[in-house]
């Protein structure tokens, strides 16, 4: 390691136990914590960091009060709790940063998909699978191994400030888990998210909006087809038009770090449900989609555009013209969030990854929305991204992660928070 790094954080990144990362991670990805399903998770992570050395808090704030929030980021699950961990180390009152973690997964899907038990924490050729292991618990293990390596060297006990271990739920559906931490205090100087990078640093973000499209049709029976209209060709009507938007909002970007990416901003429907009986025209369709919020840019400015386009669409084609698609925004909405490149926080943490693992992380972009932006935008602390996985695999089956980058992560983790924490 090189000597840039002080003794404090070359003996906490040195105390980090891999062993014990890889039994927590399999331990956590055993929990079926798919989102609005939060509550076990919460409970043995508040009390694997109180074991750690921290003061953790369980919390469960009313998530009426967070749906009245106006930074309120929306959902896709309806929930009745909505429990967040919050932990504490060293001396209150100073320099504060924050690791952040999610502790929900999307449901794993047709398990026929998968070749493994997606909840069993499986391990093979140096990778963890199983849902959630990429996407993030492997990050919250990573955070775990770091907390325990800070209190094992005793490195904790000389820092001239605090960290902050908040873990959230809800952030597959909007964010509204960080948004309440954030309300009850997970804020300071400095956060890192330990989102899937590939142990690249993530400076910038895109956000994303759902949205749901009624196309009008209009029925006949079908033998009379050519006296109706069908709804489903009104659709393919309506999603080319969406492609040419798309274009267009693509290439207007300027930004390199967005432009890389080839589409970050990408238009998709997911879900159509149409008809009600195979002999009739269709004569509506509802489709719910993802449409992509730019960097910079609100997610109510991006509905504006959204619907902008809609408009477009109705008003070149004749029947549309007459009956017009209708567009609604609903579930969550991601915003967008930016760090720029030459912050201390990318600059100060590429130099202490580089140090404890001989690789400088790249700076990058990412087309998809996180929580990153909350404590940007909302909770006024410099946020990057950075964590072990490579996000391609997220959400998807077989998903896995590599067990060395969980040491490696942990490892960059407590060094950094000692580099910050430390006596200056």
């Amino acid at each position: 390691m090189s000597p840039d790094l002080s003794a404090a954080a070359r003996a906490a990144a040195d105390a980090v136990d891999a062993a014990a990362i890889r039994d927590e991670l399999q331990a956590l990805v055993r929990i079926r914590s798919v989102t609005g399903h939060e509550e076990a998770m919460a409970e043995v992570l508040a009390n694997r960091l109180g074991d750690a050395g921290m003061a953790a808090d369980w919390l469960l704030p009313d998530p009426a009060a967070i749906r009245a929030d106006p930074a309120w980021p929306g959902e896709e699950t309806e929930r009745t709790t909505l429990p967040v961990v919050i932990a504490r180390l060293g001396r209150p009152g100073g320099r504060r940063i924050v690791l952040s973690g999610h502790m929900d997964v999307v449901p794993p899907g047709d398990p026929d998909t998968w070749s493994v038990d997606p909840w069993a924490g499986e391990i093979r050729e140096g990778r963890l699978y199983g849902r959630g292991a990429c996407d993030m618990k492997g990050g919250v293990a990573a955070i775990l191994g770091a907390v325990r390596a800070l209190v094992a060297s005793g490195a904790s006990l000389n820092f001239d400030g605090e960290l902050i271990v908040a873990f959230v739920p809800g952030e597959e559906d909007g964010g509204q888990g960080t948004l309440a931490a954030i309300r009850a205090g997970a804020t300071g100087d400095l956060a890192i998210i330990t989102e899937p990078s590939n142990l690249d640093i993530v400076v910038a973000h895109a956000g994303a909006i759902t949205f749901r499209l009624t196309v009008p049709g209009r029925a006949a029976h079908a033998s009379q087809r050519r006296e109706g209209v069908s709804a489903l060709d009104n659709l393919f009507a309506v999603l080319r038009g969406l492609e040419i938007d798309e274009t267009a909002r693509n290439e207007a970007e300027t930004d390199p770090l967005m432009t890389a990416l080839g589409l970050p901003y990408p238009t998709i429907v997911g879900i159509v449900q149409g008809g009600e009986w195979a002999s009739t025209v269709m004569d509506r369709v509802v489709v719910d989609g993802r449409y992509g919020v730019r960097l910079g840019q609100s997610p109510a400015d991006a509905a504006t555009d959204l619907r902008r386009a809609i408009a477009g669409i109705n008003a070149s084609d004749a029947f549309l013209c007459e009956h017009p698609a209708s567009v609604e925004i609903v579930g969550g909405q991601f915003g967008s969030g930016h760090v720029p490149s030459d912050h201390p926080l990318p600059v100060g943490l590429a130099a202490v990854a580089e140090a404890v693992t001989g690789r400088q992380p790249a700076l990058l972009g990412e087309p998809y929305g996180a929580d990153m932006r909350l404590f940007i935008n909302e909770g006024g602390t410099p946020c990057v991204m950075y964590g072990p996985g490579d996000v391609k695999v997220a959400h998807s089956a077989d998903e896995h992660v590599p067990l060395a980058q969980l040491e490696e992560c942990a490892r960059v983790l407590a060094a950094w928070v000692v580099r910050e924490l430390g006596p200056r």
